[in-house]
């Protein structure tokens, strides 16, 4: 977290790009409720009333525009995520360059030659996907569920609980997920500077070692570092694996409680068929946001972990 708000505050000149990004997250939601409710429309009219496609012409040019406006929202959003991690990486990259030059060869605090390397290389560039993927998302995730409880309670207030309830049950696995993986990204993180370190250590030393021949005997070496990465890597993907089933599986069932409330009230005639196909099209655009966002936290892991080394180089005496 103290990386998260540091890398936050560093990123001065990518603001414009972020409230940026943040408008288009709230046009994102904008468009999605419109998207429900054109598609409800239209198939209630068709269903009951028996429209055929010369009724539904204007309903279905509407819905084709709105579809078309979301894949540009979707294109801008990128193209200005992208922008920004851009102008950060490249603030970050020449901060710690510069404080390395100033510092010297070896003096760096906690930090040997070939951890900055990487974080000069590898680390900065992973930052991609803290920016241009995981902050979007969570700017897009603050907004639509919100918007979606709020559209959908008007319309039905048993499935707006539902969804309303169920929410926090999704933030909570994310938030564990989070713990979860704080370790783990560390231990990837550190295997990665090892092997990065290691392996500028053998080439550095290697006209030393084959006087002395002991060259090939660092082929072990190289090949014991790189399987502890290799491990560590696997590890990563594994909770990640593990915590997409998890997200995946819970949000499933709250849109399966939300569709099962629709259905019976349906039957009953407690609810018309336009407003339960509208609250059932737009339910699971609520959880859609979390379970992405889920993903792209554990793309934004490394970066996140690279980016707090690299602030202990740049802040070193």
């Amino acid at each position: 977290m103290r990386a998260d708000r540091r890398l936050l505050r560093s990123a001065r000149g990518a603001r414009p790009h972020l409230v940026l990004a943040a408008a288009l997250g709230f046009a994102a939601a904008g468009l999605a409720i419109a998207q429900a409710r054109l598609l409800a429309s239209a198939i209630t009219r068709a269903v009951q009333d028996g429209a055929g496609v010369a009724a539904l012409g204007g309903a279905l040019t509407l819905l084709a525009l709105v579809l078309a406006a979301g894949a540009g929202v979707a294109w801008a959003r990128e193209l200005v995520a992208h922008r920004a991690s851009a102008t950060v990486k490249s603030d970050l990259r020449l901060r710690l360059l510069r404080r390395a030059v100033a510092l010297g060869a070896g003096r760096q605090p906690g930090a040997s030659s070939g951890e900055v390397v990487a974080l000069a290389t590898r680390g900065v560039d992973a930052l991609d996907g803290y920016f241009a993927r995981y902050l979007p998302q969570a700017l897009l995730a603050a907004v639509l569920p919100v918007a979606v409880v709020a559209t959908a309670l008007p319309a039905d207030a048993i499935a707006g609980l539902t969804i309303a309830a169920t929410l926090p049950v999704i933030v909570l696995f994310l938030a564990l997920v989070g713990l979860a993986t704080e370790s783990r990204r560390r231990a990837r993180w550190g295997a990665l500077s090892r092997l990065t370190h290691h392996f500028l250590d053998v080439v550095a030393g290697l006209p030393t070692l084959k006087v002395l021949g002991r060259a090939r005997a660092q082929v072990a070496a190289l090949r014991r570092v790189t399987d502890d990465y290799r491990r560590e890597s696997m590890g990563a993907l594994r909770v990640a694996f593990l915590s997409a089933f998890v997200l995946e599986f819970f949000a499933t069932l709250s849109v399966a409680l939300v569709a099962v409330g629709i259905g019976l009230r349906l039957v009953d005639g407690g609810l018309d068929l336009e407003t339960a196909l509208f609250v059932l099209i737009l339910a699971p655009e609520a959880y859609l946001p979390l379970r992405q966002l889920g993903a792209h936290y554990h793309a934004s892991e490394e970066g996140r972990a690279a980016a707090g080394a690299a602030f202990a180089v740049i802040d070193a005496p």
